[in-house]
């Protein structure tokens, strides 16, 4: 492919752009297959909600408009506020997105009215639906100057995070783009060639924004596929295409103008490119194994890791190595203008392939003392990942939210003035019509067992389905969802209350929902899906590198050090976010715990790019020794020799994982921080102290059973040596 690019850059260039318009084209035209509420159904909640949803009894978005006195006017004025929550109703129910709307409520001490509307959309949908109330609240605080008349609600709120999300990723790419450039401009020397890598990680992302979108009628996407094609994509593209540009380069100047620029870039694809495909390949198949999740946000990681990376590739085989020989074609001619003018030919810069001052530092004690260098580098690595034996898994609720949003501020007034809608269990119950009245008596006497626990409001609302199959009792709680109390009386009923009264019906299938049933079954399933993504993870990363390097030494080597990358990375995060000693820091509150997909993300996209550096570090070490060059001295000058490109692409990647670290949303900061501080384990500590210093000892037998290396070893000892001069 790389030759044929080569030979024919104006069609190589030509086809890759139209491949991209055509990607978005495609993709716009047949639309984004937005994930529905149905695929985020999780555990017993899940199976509580599809039975409430056969008998139309499912949450629906609910928006609360809460009136209160105007901030220092003193005491509300009930009657305007009864009158103003009068007006919000009469508006709220002439709108075609409303279903339903209740009677005023006050709040106990009389501080605040709430007028509660229920939307006709599915509970997802209603963030596309809110803007009408949202104006007709506006319209009734207009018209009431002396109230403070606010709504707040998950439509208003997830509307609210959206925004917030894609205010902060265009602020992360005001900040990673020119650090990237400027990265690029330092290790190229030239604004030619440091813009080459990054128009086409833009324009790989691109086009996996558009394959994403067809993707998404397989795998549907849950919002989060395009944040996850920025984040990679950027990364791995500039990544890749930086590997291909520092060995062309280095090509060329070992061929001295011998070689002409189709024969240079092929080249570098017979080695650098063959790196790409590997690592691609690697991070593509390690970000498969998120399907095992049986959750459609991680689905959509999957699809979109997996998208880019690809079009990555396909854009270092096509569009790149026909960029690089046009470049080297216009820099013949220009030689050839210069000797036709008499002129001496330009001094071409060298390129230095050794290690670097830092490295080779840093390299001499690893070569003199390996055993001494293992042995520290991994108790470091393993003291680092000393705090995971302490981590705490949770799904980000509502509270996490950054009150830079207008609503989630409105929500804080709302469940001050009304603490009995911080959260609610749902008991959903399906049996023969028949039963009906069994159920019910069953539900009242669990809502009369339950109405006097301190952790219960005391409120709860019993609903039959029209058919009479299906029966929901609502017990309201005054406690968020992450709270002990909360948790423990969700693990009381489902333990002790249900089997006792709903079990007690025959042929009754009872399940327990809502927002706290949620919260805690969400990190379950992650914890039970954890073992077995991990073992495919293991067996997948094995498999790649045994088939890249035909050494199952190696396999089992690049398993130990991705292991202890994302070991160190993840203590290194509970460390930091469970805490509350770097909240000023990193700009967080802390709730005490990790989101409950960071882990598992942090393995599976982790594992995937820490092949990039293990295949082109170890690439370059198996080409040393396949010329003969004895392991140890092959391992330093491997590493040696990549250490610059590695250092490079390294800062890329931690600049742009960065910038998400500096996102207002939790789970979206400890994904963007875990990655960043990944990679400079890997990058700095794992390929210059661990892996060389384990090469070292193994010596030989890095290469079993493969008998490559040993083959050339055998050659090189028998080629003929030269005649020594006699005196």
């Amino acid at each position: 492919m790389a030759r044929w690019s080569a030979a024919h850059p104006w069609r190589g260039i030509v086809g890759w752009f139209v491949f991209v318009v055509l990607c978005l084209g495609i993709g716009i035209s047949v639309g984004t297959n937005a994930a529905t509420t149905e695929d985020f159904r999780i555990g017993e909640a899940g199976r509580g909600e599809a039975i409430a949803a056969e008998g139309g009894l499912q949450q629906r978005p609910v928006e609360h408009v809460l009136i209160t006195a105007k901030p220092g006017t003193g005491k509300l004025d009930i009657a305007a506020a009864d009158s103003a929550a009068a007006d919000v109703a009469a508006r709220m129910g002439k709108l075609p997105e409303v279903l339903s709307v209740t009677d005023p409520v006050r709040s106990a001490d009389n501080t605040a009215v709430r007028v509660t509307v229920t939307m006709k959309a599915p509970e997802l949908e209603g963030k596309k639906h809110v803007d009408p109330l949202i104006e007709q609240t506006e319209a009734v605080q207009k018209a009431n100057p002396g109230l403070r008349i606010e709504e707040t609600g998950s439509p208003s709120i997830s509307k609210g995070v959206d925004k917030l999300r894609g205010d902060d990723l265009a602020r992360t790419e005001m900040i990673a783009l020119p650090v990237t450039l400027i990265t690029l401009l330092l290790v190229f020397s030239s604004v030619a060639m440091a813009l080459v890598p990054l128009l086409l990680a833009l324009s790989s992302i691109a086009a996996a924004v558009g394959l994403s979108m067809v993707a998404s009628h397989v795998f549907p996407d849950n919002g989060i596929g395009t944040n996850v094609i920025l984040l990679i994509g950027l990364a791995v593209g500039v990544d890749y295409t930086l590997f291909y540009l520092k060995r062309e380069r280095e090509e060329r100047a070992r061929a001295n103008g011998k070689l002409s620029p189709q024969a240079v870039v092929e080249l570098a694809a017979a080695t650098s490119g063959r790196a790409v495909v590997v690592s691609g390949l690697a991070v593509a198949v390690s970000s498969a194994t998120l399907y095992l999740a049986d959750d459609v946000i991680f689905s959509s990681i999957a699809t979109g890791a997996i998208v880019v990376t690809l079009v990555a590739v396909v854009s270092s085989l096509t569009v790149l190595p026909a960029i690089l020989a046009k470049l080297g074609m216009r820099a013949e001619r220009r030689a050839e203008r210069r000797a036709a003018r008499g002129l001496a030919p330009k001094k071409q810069k060298t390129h230095k392939t050794g290690p670097g001052r830092l490295t080779a530092a840093v390299l001499r004690p690893v070569a003199k003392h390996p055993v001494a260098a293992l042995t520290v580098s991994v108790l470091a690595l393993l003291a680092l990942a000393a705090p995971v034996l302490g981590l705490k898994l949770t799904d980000m609720g509502r509270e996490t939210h950054s009150r830079s949003i207008v609503a989630m501020q409105v929500y804080d007034r709302l469940n001050a003035a009304y603490p009995e809608l911080k959260s609610m269990h749902q008991v959903v119950v399906r049996a023969d019509a028949d039963r009906s009245s069994e159920v019910t008596a069953a539900l009242r006497e669990l809502a009369a067992d339950v109405k006097d626990d301190p952790r219960l409001s005391g409120t709860s609302q019993l609903t039959t389905s029209p058919d009479q199959r299906i029966s929901m009792l609502q017990l309201q709680i005054p406690h968020h969802v992450s709270s002990d109390e909360a948790q423990s009386s969700l693990k009381d009923i489902r333990a002790t209350y249900l089997p006792r009264t709903v079990g007690q019906v025959q042929g009754a299938e009872f399940a327990m929902t809502g927002d706290v049933a949620r919260y805690a079954d969400y990190p379950t399933h992650q914890e039970q899906k954890l073992p077995l993504i991990l073992g495919a993870l293991l067996l997948v990363t094995f498999a790649m590198t045994v088939w890249a390097f035909r050494s199952v030494v190696l396999g089992l080597v690049g398993i130990v050090l991705n292991l202890l990358s994302a070991a160190a990375s993840l203590g290194i995060l509970v460390m930091v976010f469970q805490n509350t000693w770097a909240e000023g820091l990193v700009d967080f509150t802390s709730t005490g715990s990790i989101g409950a997909r960071v882990p598992l993300f942090l393995f599976v996209i982790l594992f995937g790019l820490s092949m990039d550096y293990q295949v082109f570090v170890i690439s370059r070490i198996r080409e040393a020794a396949l010329r003969g060059v004895p392991t140890r001295k092959a391992v330093i000058e491997g590493i040696g020799s990549s250490a610059g490109v590695v250092t490079s692409a390294a800062v890329v990647m931690v600049t742009v994982f960065a910038s998400f670290a500096a996102l207002h949303l939790i789970e979206m900061k400890q994904i963007g921080f875990s990655l960043a501080v990944a990679v400079l384990l890997d990058a700095f500590v794992i390929r210059m102290l661990v892996l060389p210093s384990m090469m070292l000892l193994l010596g030989e037998a890095n290469w079993w059973p493969s008998r490559g290396v040993r083959r050339a070893r055998r050659s090189t000892e028998q080629a003929p040596r030269p005649l020594e001069s006699v005196g």
